[in-house]
């Protein structure tokens, strides 16, 4: 990255749900002489934000608020060349976050940001990774709940197994807790969208080259009932799977032929049926404009879940892996998934590309690519749960690895 700049981090959408967690958590566990900004459309409220900031960190009374708008090209160029990293929580991000990604690749300035709209991400691979490439640039999607536990999950596991084997992993996701304004319409309006999410993932599979001489896939599994873990296992159709494939592409430590599959682990048929029929009326009512609209006020962007609610949520991810002769189950769990834990993974994420000793790499990457073992011991650190279940031979195989920090754990 060309030239010294005034900031370390820049959080753009402060005044947002998520935007004013991830401020707070920086505000609490920011390193001593970070140089850090807010940026933001509305003065009047970045300084609100930092005015709750203040009551953490006296401190931050003067911390520098930066006036930015999406519609506004010059002042989010502004914004990329005066900064190391942007970070970005301001969704659904196919309405308003290109404009943002394309300033800091032009400018070379890491960008990262909370998306699993699968859309969006394509998109900003075929319209901007090629420049990224060229300036510098780190461009890191998916830094929350969507899809760092499942990325570093997998990853995670894999260190536990033989190396140069072909490797199977399958995740299955358990979580409760309540939903924001935000996330609620970013869903609505990539559920609106699946023609033109075809569309785009089938233009980014015309331009991404692929790994030639390894295999790796992520393919959708079935429903089916596992005695094991004593839960059904419901295909999930998220991002969480594309983004640990690319890393797989991305990494040779994921071995000669790598396969992955992801699940929510539902405990009763009731829930599952329930929960499909539901999830099916909801995606026909979103394509007809009127009702999407009726659906989308239901709700408005900048509510969420009280500190109560969100202190009683939760989320634990299994994976269970095979390879060379050995089997693994591994688990990685936290708190509340969609706001404290995602306001803690991109805080830590943008501390990590501003900080740590990283891997040279440039484009769009996933935080595997990005960060890798950094990012996880971060994470660590900040009391999430990466830890090995259990691990025995399947059939004679290499011996496991003693990897370090193979029992990682809070």
């Amino acid at each position: 990255m060309a030239g010294e700049r005034t900031y370390d981090v820049v959080l753009f959408g402060a005044t947002g749900f998520t935007g004013g967690l991830t401020a707070e958590y920086l505000a609490r566990h920011a390193p001593s002489g970070l140089r850090w900004a807010l940026a933001g459309r509305n003065p009047d409220r970045l300084a609100a934000v930092r005015d709750r900031l203040t009551a953490i960190d006296a401190t931050l009374a003067g911390l520098p608020l930066l006036t930015a708008d999406v519609t506004d090209a010059d002042s989010l160029s502004a914004v990329a060349e005066s900064a190391r990293v942007v970070a970005s929580t301001v969704g659904p991000y196919i309405h308003h976050g290109e404009p943002l990604v394309a300033a800091c690749a032009r400018a070379g300035t890491d960008y990262l940001d909370i998306t699993g709209e699968p859309e969006f991400v394509d998109l900003m691979y075929v319209r901007h990774h090629a420049e990224a490439t060229r300036t510098g640039a780190r461009l890191v999607h998916a830094c929350g709940f969507d899809s760092v536990p499942h990325d570093l999950g997998v990853w995670f596991t894999v260190r536990q197994l033989p190396a140069d084997v072909p490797i199977t992993v399958d995740g299955y996701v358990r979580a409760g807790g309540r939903f924001s304004g935000g996330t609620y319409h970013s869903a609505l309006t990539a559920f609106s969208r699946t023609g033109q999410a075809s569309r785009a993932a089938r233009d980014r599979r015309a331009l991404e080259p692929r790994p030639t001489d390894r295999r790796v896939r992520a393919v959708p599994g079935r429903l089916s009932r596992s005695a094991e873990l004593r839960i059904w296992t419901v295909p999930l159709p998220t991002i969480d799977p594309q983004v640990v494939r690319r890393s797989a592409a991305a990494r040779p430590e994921y071995g000669p032929d790598f396969r992955y599959r992801h699940f929510a682990a539902v405990k009763r048929l009731p829930t599952v049926l329930a929960g499909a029929a539901g999830l099916g009326v909801l995606v026909g009512l979103v394509k007809v404009p009127p009702t999407r609209r009726w659906l989308l006020g239901r709700l408005a962007s900048g509510q969420g879940p009280t500190a109560q609610q969100r202190a009683a949520s939760w989320f634990r991810v299994r994976f269970v892996g095979t390879g060379g002769g050995r089997r693994v189950v591994t688990e990685v769990a936290g708190g509340d998934p969609g706001y404290d834990e995602t306001a803690k993974m991109l805080a830590e994420s943008a501390l990590c590309l501003a900080l740590d000793e990283l891997p040279t790499t440039a484009g769009q990457l996933t935080p595997v690519a990005a960060m890798g073992d950094a990012l996880l011991d971060r994470l660590v650190r900040a009391g999430l749960t990466f830890r090995v279940l259990k691990q025995e031979a399947t059939t004679p195989g290499p011996e496991a690895p003693s990897t370090p920090g193979a029992e990682a754990a809070t």
